[in-house]
């Protein structure tokens, strides 16, 4: 088994999409009209592995979970082969980093958070 897609309730499609595929360089790989104002969007980083599935919020609790669906824990990590690189790409496309990148004994990494305050670690494993 392996994880396909995580759900990730996001205020806004469109701005989503904007940030995940402008910002982070993710890949659109579904855009599905569901009817009804709903739609399957799904994104994937470059590199491949599992995509998010991006949802829009309905309903007063999943509104209230936009940003805060980890209890403000990092809730995702993206890893790269190349920290210097991707962290000044993703600078220069107006991601906000929490932190300094720093060293740890398992890599390099910094907290940036989306566009909602969830929060994830960009990571270049040691290794």
């Amino acid at each position: 088994m392996r994880i396909a897609l995580t759900t990730l309730v996001v205020a806004d499609y469109e701005d989503a999409l904007d940030f995940y595929v402008h910002g982070l360089g993710f890949t659109l790989t579904e855009d599905s009209d569901l009817g009804g104002g709903k739609r399957w969007v799904v994104v994937t980083p470059s590199g491949g592995g599992g995509g998010l599935l991006l949802a829009q919020a309905s309903g007063a609790a999943q509104v209230a979970s936009v940003g805060h669906q980890t209890g403000a824990r990092v809730m995702g990590f993206l890893h790269t082969d190349d920290f210097a690189r991707d962290h000044g790409r993703i600078t220069a496309a107006g991601v906000t980093f929490l932190e300094a990148p720093r060293t740890e004994p398992y890599g390099t990494v910094a907290v940036f958070q989306d566009l909602y305050g969830n929060r994830w670690d960009l990571i270049e494993p040691k290794g």
